[in-house]
């Protein structure tokens, strides 16, 4: 007997296309945390002009054009190995553009201080922007100074003794182009309706801070939207719709929302006084879907990409403070670091080397003063406005 379908009886799963529209194999293992997803699937009906003799619509023609949205919003996670792309990474290198550069860690040697300086026992093959962990932290490369020596964007609280062990990394940055994502939507029982968004293109993406979790909010396009109802053998370039993959146990834990840090300013002062913040990557997308000889769309196109920082803090009198508004007032960059999580396997942290921080509203209305930072923008040379990073 059919019943009702629980909405907590979902699955996702996602994974990179190899071409636009072509629906890739998913395993176990790209599944993600399912907490919300929105598509709407939008036919794109121009009006009749022909006179028909009465005031009757007469009907729209198959196989016009149509619009497909979507919203998606999971969870992180943990991971038990940090050298390892996390499962919803597709979903990441699709907004971000770039493939995900593995570092495997490495010892510390003694070149290491506590201005910031961490030197390698061997060396180190890392690259400007590349993120680092250590004893639960996470940091950027904001310079290499040679084959066994590099400058972090900011210190680590402990610094590493010789002979230590330099946690992995996944760092994911920005490039020109963007990838394709397919979002399987699998549902139980398995005779309920499944989807797959086809053709994804991400947006928008945005990270909050100290929100109960943390999670990823991501906004985009799609070339179609799948079902296994009307499913039809070539859509998405499949034979049949896919089967869920076999299940394997429950996901990784979630992280909370109140772990982390924030570093801020040229000197890279640690800020313990925010309460609000959300990073937000815009990639000003455009779909080829407006040439002859196609309903659906071809290709992705980004448009102007947009980094914005919004953070709201405590107001206090100390001289790291100060400097914040100095710069919003002097129009001067400041480098933003972000650290999600306290724990190995269980961080995530976003760089933004260059941002001129907007003038603060002054908010007055509760107990302590806060100052409120609105649409400060992420500036930089080539592609290198962000950078993002799991260890």
């Amino acid at each position: 007997m059919s019943t009702y379908i629980a909405s907590n009886a979902n699955r996702w799963y996602c994974q990179l296309e190899s071409s636009y529209g072509q629906v890739p194999a998913v395993s176990a293992q790209n599944r993600i945390p399912a907490v919300k997803l929105t598509a709407k699937v939008t036919p794109l009906i121009p009006d009749r002009k022909d006179k028909s003799g009465s005031r009757t619509f007469a009907g729209q023609p198959w196989g016009g054009r149509q619009e497909t949205s979507f919203t998606l919003k999971t969870y992180m996670t943990g991971s038990a190995n940090a050298a390892v792309a996390p499962s919803y990474g597709p979903l990441i290198q699709a907004a971000m553009g770039a493939a995900a550069l593995l570092y495997a860690g490495g010892v510390s040697s003694a070149a290491s201080n506590s201005g910031g300086t961490l030197g390698f026992a061997t060396p180190h093959g890392l690259q400007p922007n590349q993120a680092v962990t250590f004893n639960g932290e996470i940091r950027f490369v904001g310079a290499v100074i040679d084959t066994l020596t590099v400058l972090l964007n900011a210190p680590f609280g402990t610094t590493p003794t010789a002979g230590a062990a330099i946690g992995a990394t996944v760092t994911y940055g920005l490039a020109a182009a963007l990838p394709s994502v397919s979002v399987f939507d699998y549902w139980s029982p398995a005779t309920a309706l499944q989807r797959i968004l086809c053709g994804g293109a991400i947006n928008q993406l945005s990270v909050k801070l100290n929100s109960d979790y943390h999670e990823f909010d991501f906004q985009g396009v799609a070339q179609d939207l799948l079902d296994s109802a009307s499913f039809a053998s070539g859509s998405g370039q499949l034979s049949a719709f896919p089967v869920e993959p076999a299940f394997s146990g429950p996901l990784p834990s979630v992280i909370p929302g109140s772990l982390g840090q924030v570093w801020l300013g040229n000197a890279a002062a640690k800020f313990l006084t925010i309460t609000d913040g959300t990073i937000s990557l815009d990639n000003d997308i455009e779909l080829r879907a407006k040439e002859f000889g196609s309903s659906l769309p071809r290709a992705v196109v980004p448009g102007n990409r947009k980094v914005l920082l919004d953070l709201d803090l405590y107001s206090r009198d100390d001289a790291a403070t100060t400097e914040l508004y100095q710069s919003a007032r002097q129009r001067s960059p400041i480098g933003v670091a972000l650290q999600l999580g306290q724990a190995a396997g269980s961080l995530m942290g976003i760089y933004l080397k260059s941002v001129i921080p907007e003038v603060p509203e002054l908010e007055d209305s509760d107990r302590r003063l806060q100052w409120r930072f609105r649409n400060s923008r992420g500036q930089g040379t080539a592609d290198d406005e962000m950078v993002l990073a799991f260890g």
